[in-house]
Parts: structure tokens; sequence; C-alpha cells
């Protein structure tokens, strides 16, 4: 189901917008606050769209926008604001919102919106990877593990991106050497062992649940349930 955040301190606002978006078919939650609404974004992988209010407390809907851009969070994001200044509009446009509405606005005008950037949507998650709370960047190279955000080196990187690309599928050490490493690599196979045991010091051990794992005599397989 697509799911819609919605970041508005003015709780009946907040309550009727969710009321009308779960009438309409959507997946929706609120959150009165900046900083509570940046937490939330950053962890939460199944956000399809986030209509996100200016004047928050704590922090601002401008720099919401601002740390969730920053992390490479790119699924739409329509501000709400009861600000008509040109300037206002242009900030955040440049900070990265995809549209802005002033408030008052009508509810048709919004939901026509919603859907509007919703039908966008399947070109940007192209660039995303997601495993439950794992999910990856494809265009800013980032990987985060829930709220995490996890270093991983070039080489680690795309092993991840193959393992996930081929979720539930078991992959030999050959398939992983020639896309991840190439057709022309000349070295041992066991490289792939290594920097599978690095991944999995970054992404599985640190946590309760593992992704990634051996198919006994066989390879590996990125998956989200148990062997």
């Amino acid at each position: 189901m697509t799911k819609v955040l919605i970041v508005e301190d003015e709780k009946k606002l907040a309550r009727a917008l969710q009321l009308e978006l779960e009438y309409e078919g959507y997946e929706a939650e609120s959150v009165l606050d900046g900083k509570e609404a940046v937490e939330h974004i950053l962890q939460d992988t199944r956000l399809d769209l986030i209509l996100l209010d200016i004047q928050l407390p704590g922090l601002s809907g401008f720099e919401v926008l601002r740390r969730v851009r920053r992390e490479g969070v790119q699924i739409p994001i329509l501000l709400l604001t009861a600000r008509d200044e040109v300037h206002d509009k242009v900030s955040g446009l440049d900070l990265g919102a995809n549209d802005y509405l002033t408030k008052p606005f009508q509810i048709e005008e919004l939901l026509a919106r919603v859907r509007a950037h919703l039908r966008q949507q399947p070109k940007q998650q192209e660039d995303i990877l997601r495993m439950e709370e794992l999910s990856v960047n494809l265009q800013t190279r980032t990987v985060r593990r829930g709220q995490d955000l996890i270093e991983l080196t070039p080489r680690e990187f795309d092993l991840l991106v193959f393992l996930l690309k081929n979720e539930n599928q078991v992959l030999t050490r050959e398939q992983i050497i020639e896309q991840v490493w190439g057709y022309d690599y000349l070295g041992d196979t066991n490289v792939v062992d290594v920097y599978i045991r690095y991944l999995r010091q970054k992404i599985d051990k640190p946590y309760s649940k593992a992704y990634i794992h051996t198919i006994r005599g066989v390879g590996y397989s990125a998956r989200n349930g148990q062997v």
C-alpha cells in the first residue's frame, strides 16, 4: 500500500489529512514536530511521499527538507505553507521540494497533487534497493540500516548491490566475481569470502537479524528470512 507521511503541528489538520488520505486508499501517518520528522523519514524505508509543513516546532520544514535530502532521501516532498511569499516558495524548491501548496487549500487539489507525484514515483524508486530496514541509494551510494548510516568501501557497496538485486537467489562465487570484480579478474575466488565477511561485519553483526546467508557448498544469498 502507498504510504504517506504528514508532518504537521496543527493536530486537527493533521488528523483531517490522515483521514482523507486513508479514505482514498493510502496508508497515512502523522508526526507533529521537525526533529521527530527527520528521525521518522530516515528510519521508515516504506514512505512514498511526504506532506511537510514549513512552520514546525523544533526544526522548521526547511531544515527537515535540507537534512533528509542531504542524507539521500529522494521521495517526493510536498510543502504545506501558510506563507505565500515568492522567496519562501523558491527556497523550498531550491532545497529539494517537489511542490508546494499554500494554506488554506482545497483537499481536492491536495489529493490531485499527491496522485500526480506518486505517478512519477516508480522512476525514482529504481534508485533505491530495500530489504526490510536495509536501504541502498544507488544514486548517492549511501547505505542505511534503520537510522544507522553504514560506511562501505566501493567494492563492498558493489557486492551488496549485486546481492540485493538478486534477492533470494543463490549466487556462486564465480557469478559474484564476474559481476563485481569483472570478467578479466585473475585472482582467487576466495576474495569473495573475504568481502562477504567484511559486509557481514557492517550489515549484519551489529544487529539481531542477518540478511546475508551462506548456502553451504554453493555460494551466498541475500534474503530477509532464514535459509
